[in-house]
This record gives structure tokens, sequence and C-alpha cells, in this order.
């Protein structure tokens, strides 16, 4: 069953400037879409036209009868009393109206036995419990809590959240309405990486179906099972997640390239002849004229293929120069609080040349006041930050301020490098600024390109020390990769701060994860991080699980009847020898419990101590087994 459909769509903004331009496609039931497109090419405005809010100019929209849909972009306007709860519950609108008209009928039951309002209530009450009337205040805490909404954001007022507050909340509720249809607009710029592989796992149940217009490439190969492309105006088809996405568009404009290189020389051979042809014609041999001439229009047939078009990467490499010692920096016994709350305590790490170090952690946890710290910003309540004494800091910060946002780009790169005029165009240039638009002033720039420009400044200085403040987050997946090159050539030391995990896995060779108010120093890249993370959550379930049979046995051990003579004393000898095998098998596990929580940043000794524990757990449950069987056969002697 097609959900979507989307025919010969012609949307103009200016006379004579179509953003969509014949757009076509389809998206059936359950389908996982990603839609793609440079920042311009129409992904918002179509999914606005989706929704009515836009109209459009031909073609045709149909979204298959009685689907619901939902947009994350789009948040309703609530009476400015709704606190964040009331916010919420209206995605059980439906199941508060039944629960409010089966009280009405219940009081009518009392004093009137027409079976008709029997009838009424017992088919509400029915469609209230299959609709999970009763589950609401479950459904409702777990969403709240894989979103990081917490107790205290519950009871605040809706209108006083931040913008990328809001879209959480109301990313919630959609999800708590339960969307036939879920079109999401960048839904994770807004989310940290926790709330963000909730919603990944939560978009993988989901049976409806999900468009998503995303820059989170990790993200994309997650939840999207199909590509499309708006590409200058119609829909370009990938048959797979973002990667294969990137990798097929390659292959695609390689052989575009070849073709058309095939065709130009093919042109220029025709050319030749023809040429040749109207030489030979004005020699005595007017025949040639016309073949000449029908060779000629074969060459404009070919000529009507166009040159394939790629996008123009940035000519870009951050400035280093000569660092003289190992240690960047120290951190020692270093404590920050905040608002009556200690973020982290007892911090002790040191930075030597060359790393690249990924800070991550929840929203909130302190991860850029950590920064800040670094750059003297803030404030340690306690201890120490030394920084080597060459060391020469880059900063990108998360919010971009410039000191004079009436100046336009020309006037500010002059003002901040003290370089000529020509050298700041050529450098702008660099990052895709030409023409009329390095006249504008900075202060019309999108975040994006204010990101974009401070990065231009940045590129021309000396640097030993490289820190990046969520250095992807207004950026469309082009600009995040201009970085990632630059990034990539940048040989300094390296500390950033980010939620795109495409960029993490690439540059991260040690993790620094703020959490319970401490700092764990992974020694490792994002993937043996987050294999690391899963083995702790799986000895954790483990150790959850263990928990009640050890209680259990230490029952049973205590209600054991006084031991008896005879034929029994070899048996209850065993048992006992048995129990105290078990009891020492499990403090052993214990132990290496403690000494892989020491080993935590070593990952070598991790993986021997994972090994130690496996073994150790085996053995184990043999003894369990063993201890079994002689408790089940002491008890049948003493029956």
């Amino acid at each position: 069953m097609i959900d979507i459909s989307v025919s010969g769509l012609v949307k103009e903004f200016e006379v004579g400037t179509r953003i969509l331009d014949g757009l076509t496609f389809q998206i059936d039931q359950g389908e996982r879409v990603g839609l793609l497109g440079r920042n311009g090419a129409g992904k918002t405005t179509f999914l606005k036209i989706l929704t009515g809010e836009l109209d459009y100019d031909e073609g045709e929209v149909v979204v298959a009868p009685g689907k619901t849909m939902g947009l994350i972009s789009q948040i309703p306007v609530y009476p400015p009393d709704y606190t964040v709860e009331d916010v919420l519950n209206t995605a059980f609108q439906r199941l508060h109206d039944m629960e409010r008209e089966m009280g009405e009928l219940t009081e009518r039951m009392a004093h009137d036995d027409d079976p008709a309002i029997l009838h009424r209530y017992d088919k509400l009450a029915a469609a209230f419990e299959s609709g999970g009337g009763y589950d609401t205040a479950t459904e409702l805490g777990k969403v709240c809590n894989g979103l990081l909404i917490s107790p205290e954001m519950r009871r605040q007022l809706f209108a006083s959240l931040s913008g990328g507050e809001k879209t959480r909340v109301n990313l919630g509720r959609l999800i708590l309405e339960d969307t036939d249809i879920l079109l999401l607009d960048e839904p994770t710029n807004h989310l940290d990486l926790r709330a963000t592989e909730w919603l990944e796992e939560y978009l993988d149940k989901f049976k409806g179906t999900v468009l998503a217009i995303s820059h989170d490439r990790w993200f994309l190969d997650r939840v999207v099972e199909r590509v499309i492309e708006i590409q200058d105006g119609k829909a370009e088809f990938y048959a797979g997640n973002y990667s294969f996405y990137a990798e097929e568009k390659e292959r695609r404009y390689e052989e575009k390239l070849k073709q058309y290189e095939k065709e130009q020389a093919k042109i220029a051979q025709l050319q030749g002849a023809a040429d040749k042809m109207h030489l030979w014609a004005f020699m005595g041999n007017d025949k040639l004229h016309k073949r000449a001439f029908s060779m000629e229009k074969r060459i404009e047939r070919l000529r009507r293929t166009d040159k394939p078009k790629k996008e123009k990467k940035l000519e870009v490499r951050f400035s280093e120069r000569d660092f003289q010692g190992d240690e960047v920096l120290l951190m020692k016994d270093l404590e920050k609080r905040f608002d009556g709350r200690t973020l982290f305590r007892d911090v002790d790490l040191l930075v030597e040349g060359g790393e690249r170090i990924a800070l991550l952690g929840d929203n909130g946890t302190g991860k850029s006041t950590f920064i800040k710290m670094i750059m003297g910003e803030e404030v340690p309540d306690r201890g120490k930050i030394r920084r080597g004494p060459t060391v020469k800091i880059g900063y990108l910060p998360q919010i971009i301020h410039f000191d004079h946002p009436e100046r336009n780009l020309v006037d500010t790169m002059l003002y901040a490098q003290d370089c000529s005029t020509q050298t700041a165009r050529d450098r702008l240039a660099a990052f895709n600024f030409r023409g009329e638009d390095v006249f504008k002033p900075v202060s019309t720039l999108s975040g994006g390109e204010q990101s974009r420009l401070r990065l231009c400044m940045l590129m021309d200085e000396s640097i030993d020390l490289l820190i990046l403040d969520e250095p992807t987050n207004h950026l469309d997946i082009a600009s995040r990769e201009w970085i990632e090159e630059a990034v990539t050539d940048y040989e300094g030391t390296l500390l950033f701060v980010s939620h795109d995990r495409y960029f993490i896995n690439q540059f991260a060779s040690r993790i620094w994860m703020i959490q319970d108010g401490k700092i764990l120093d992974f020694r490792g890249t994002f993937e043996e991080f987050r294999a690391y993370q899963e083995r702790q959550k799986q000895l954790e379930q483990t150790a959850r699980s263990a928990a009640p049979a050890k209680q259990k046995r230490k029952e049973e051990a205590a209600a054991k009847p006084p031991k008896r003579s005879g034929g029994t004393k070899m048996l209850e000898k065993q048992v006992n020898a048995a129990e105290r095998e078990v009891a020492r098998a499990e403090e052993a596990i214990e132990a290496l419990d403690a000494q892989m929580a020491e080993a935590s940043s070593d990952y070598v000794r991790l993986q021997e101590l994972c090994g130690q524990k496996e073994t150790m757990e085996r053995e184990l449950a043999a003894l369990y087994e063993k201890w079994e069987e002689l408790s089940a056969a002491l008890e049948e002697a003493q029956a």
C-alpha cells in the first residue's frame, strides 16, 4: 500500500526559479526513507507542502486516506499555562475523552438500567483497553526517560523552554500519539548521544512510515533503508542507507563522467571529419557538404549531454607550527560545581602531543563548561589546569560570536587577519564565500555559515591544540565533509565535543566520558569504547540476575536441618565442600569485576580480564550444577 505519492510537483518562489521541478516518487507503507539534498534543494519546502503549510504550483501530492501524519519541526501553539506534562498528555486526548465518557456512563448506570448505556460503556471500555488507556503513565515514563525529559522539566511551563527543548518534547508527543507517518526534519539536532540512540531503537520497532531529513550520517545509516535525493528539483533514487548512497553517488558520477568524456572525444572526431569534408567540398566535391552538415547535426545531438557536476571541495588546511615538548595539558584534582550541583570532581588527566580526544556526555553534564575552563573563560572550584609553556590554542566555540557583526566578510577578514583584500577574498573563496556574498554583513549569515567563516579565520593561525565544540552542529553533509578533510590533515593535538558519531568514529583515539560526576578516561577508538560500554552493561545485568539466586542459596543453607549421622554424613560433607567452592568462585568473579573497573581505560588489560571472567563464569555454572545434584541427593537421603 502506498502511503505518500508525489507526481510532477512544481514549486516556484520567484518567477522562472523552480525549487521543485517535476518531483515524482512514492513511499510505501512501513518504509524508512531518507530525503537528502544540498541546502536550498527544497527538502523542507517539500515537507511543508506535504503537511499543507505551503501550497504548490503544479502536480499532485496524495497521502493515504485515514493516515495520521506528524512533522517534528512544526511545534503547535499551546495555552500559556500548559506545562510540559500537559503538552505530552495531549497525545492521549482521545483516550482521555473515552475515560471521561466512561465516568459519565458509570454515574448514569447507577440510577438507569437502560441496556444501551451498558452497551456503550462496554464498547468504550474495550476500545480504551486496546488503545493502551491503562498504560499511558508507563508509556509516558518510557518516552521521557529515553528523550531525557526529566521530572523537573515535565513540571516546567512549555513556553519557558528553549527551541531545542520544545523540539524534544514535541518529538516525544508525536511518538506517544503513535502517528502513522513520521516526518523528521533534523530530529537529532537537539538530542545528545543517549537520546539519539534511544530514538534509533524506537524507530527500529516503529510499525509506521518514516521520512527523514538529516545531516547525521550515522543516524541515516541506522534508520533509513532507501534514499531519495532532490537534485535540480527532481528525484534521484538510491536503494540503501547513507553509506550505500555515498558510494553509489560516486559510482554514478564516475560513470557519467566517462560517458561525457567518451562523447566529447566522439564530438572532436566527428568535428574534425566534418571540417575536412567542408574543405574538400570547396575543392570541387559539393556532395561532401551535405555529408558534413549531416555529421554536424549528429554532433549537436551529442552536445546536449551536460558535464556531470560534483560538489567542489574546500581547499583548506589548518596551519601548524613545530611544538616543543610532550605535555600539552595537565589537569590535577579538578572540580567544578554549577548551580549547587557538582559537574565533575577528582579529575586527573594528561594530554600529550598528537592525541585526538573526544569529550562526550549527556546534555547538561558540563562538556562546554570543561572546554571553557581550559580556555580560561571559567575558573575551576578546585584543582588546576596547566598548559604546556609554548602551547597555542585554536578554538571553535559552539555559539559563534563576532565583535562586529555589522562588518561584511571581507572587512571581518581584513581586521582579524591583517591581510590584503585579495588574500582575504582568496581565503573566503576557499570556503565557498564567492562573488557578492563576501560583501554581506556577518549578521545575515546562517549558523552554519558563521561556523564556516570562523573556521576560515582559524585556519590561518599557527596552532598546537585545536579545540572544537560541536563543530558540525549547524552544517550540512557537504560542509561536515569539508571540515573532516581539514581535520584529517591536521597533525597537532585535537580535543573536540561532538554528538556526530560519524565525526567521533573518524577522529577519536581517546574518549573522555563525563558521567556521574566523574570523567572516565578510555584509551581507544569510539568503536572500542562502545564495545566496552556494552560489556559493562552485560556485566551489570549478570550481576543483577545472579543476586537473587545467590540470596536464595544463602537462605536455603540457613534453613537446612541439623546434620545427621549415618549414611547422609558423607553427602553432607560433599554438599558443604561444593558450597565452599561456589563461594570461592563467586568471590573470584567479584574480584575480577573490581580489576576490570580499575582497568577501564586499558583496552588490552580489559580484554585479558574479560577472558578470565568468562572462564570463571563457566566454572561457576558447573559448580552450581554439581551443588544442586548433591543437594538433591542429600534431601532424598534425609527424607
